[in-house]
């Protein structure tokens, strides 16, 4: 007897299963299989054969069976283990919420693909420069060692809340979140 799945019950049950978490791919060691042509671009499109895909549930169920071992990242199932190609971070943070001030602060951030991460001593901040051209790129750790880039008018509202503080005998202009505070670039390299 086949069964057919209705649209409602398949949108139920990955509903469901989404509700639980991201599904334990740390847990999961199944052999690689290859590389597929899968990217993720730096504004964090996903694309497929170099088409992006349109579907923000596509994206996201993708997005909770992300993977990164070194600079490799993986789609990974309890089955098999394919690679894709990430130009930057997989994820961009698009926007954030702010509770409490100074050291209470909270910063909690949302990601284009829905996760809700509060950065704190789990989930760091940084900002390192570009290399050539000096540049910062604001990063906060989303979940097993996936980050988001922090997009440009967050980044914009965040340096509105930053502050000096002093570490180990350098001033240094960052932020407070979770009782951490994030030093993100010497005082004396702001003009």
């Amino acid at each position: 007897m086949i069964v057919k799945a209705s649209a409602e019950n398949v949108l139920a049950s990955v509903q469901a299963a989404a509700a639980k978490g991201p599904p334990p791919v740390h847990l999961w060691n199944p052999p690689f299989c290859g590389d597929i042509d899968m990217r993720i671009a730096r504004d964090g499109t996903w694309f497929h054969d170099g088409t992006p895909i349109g579907r923000p549930g596509l994206v996201r169920l993708f997005a909770s069976i992300l993977w990164r071992e070194g600079d490799r990242y993986f789609l990974v199932t309890p089955v098999e283990k394919v690679g894709i190609r990430v130009d930057d971070a997989p994820f961009v943070a698009v926007d954030f919420a702010v509770q409490g001030t100074g050291r209470d602060q909270v910063l909690t951030f949302v990601t284009n693909v829905g996760d809700r991460v509060a950065a704190g001593p789990d989930q760091p901040l940084r900002m390192p420069r570009d290399a050539a051209t000096g540049e910062p790129a604001p990063y906060i750790l989303v979940r097993r060692n996936l980050d988001a880039l922090i997009d440009r008018k967050s980044f914009y509202r965040l340096i509105d809340l930053g502050c000096h503080e002093d570490r180990d005998g350098q001033a240094w202009f960052g932020l407070w979140s979770g009782g951490v505070f994030f030093p993100l670039i010497p005082s004396a390299d702001l003009p």
